[in-house]
């Protein structure tokens, strides 16, 4: 099966709020090597300004990748997972991700093209905070394999 041209324009529903903790904050950048220690020490973070630690910026793709989970278990979508690899990644900031953030996110379709056999889907994560304001879009662009 082809990838579905007709996602363009989907929008799927909100993901049920995720909570960041201060634990998975400090995981994260340990794992990316995010040295700032905003990210790790609660002093440092205060002296900035911040209630609790700032999540490194790429933590976004934690949230994100909940609306990814939808669009890939869509079952008109045509994505196969195992013929499916993450092309590109873009984020745009209205603020930092801090520890206690409670965030919702909903993903839309933007477009679908075709690349030979294969596809390019470009899906667009808008996440907001529990106020209901913006905090980080993340745009992702999945490349799929076309069939064997």
């Amino acid at each position: 099966m082809a990838v579905n041209p007709d996602l363009v324009g989907r929008e799927f529903a909100p993901t049920a709020p995720y909570l960041v903790g201060r634990e998975k904050v400090r995981e994260f950048a340990r794992a990316v090597f995010a040295d700032a220690p905003e990210h790790t020490d609660l002093e440092a973070a205060r002296a900035l300004g911040y209630a609790d630690l700032v999540a490194p910026p790429t933590f976004a793709i934690v949230v994100q990748e909940l609306t990814l989970r939808q669009l890939m278990s869509e079952p008109d979508s045509g994505i196969v997972l195992e013929r499916t690899v993450h092309g590109e990644q873009r984020f745009r900031w209205t603020r930092p991700i801090v520890a206690g953030d409670e965030l919702t996110a909903r993903l839309s379709v933007a477009s679908v093209r075709a690349l030979g056999a294969n596809a390019m889907v470009t899906s667009e994560t808008a996440i907001t905070d529990a106020d209901g304001a913006h905090v980080v879009t993340a745009t992702s662009v999945l490349v799929i394999g076309g069939a064997e």
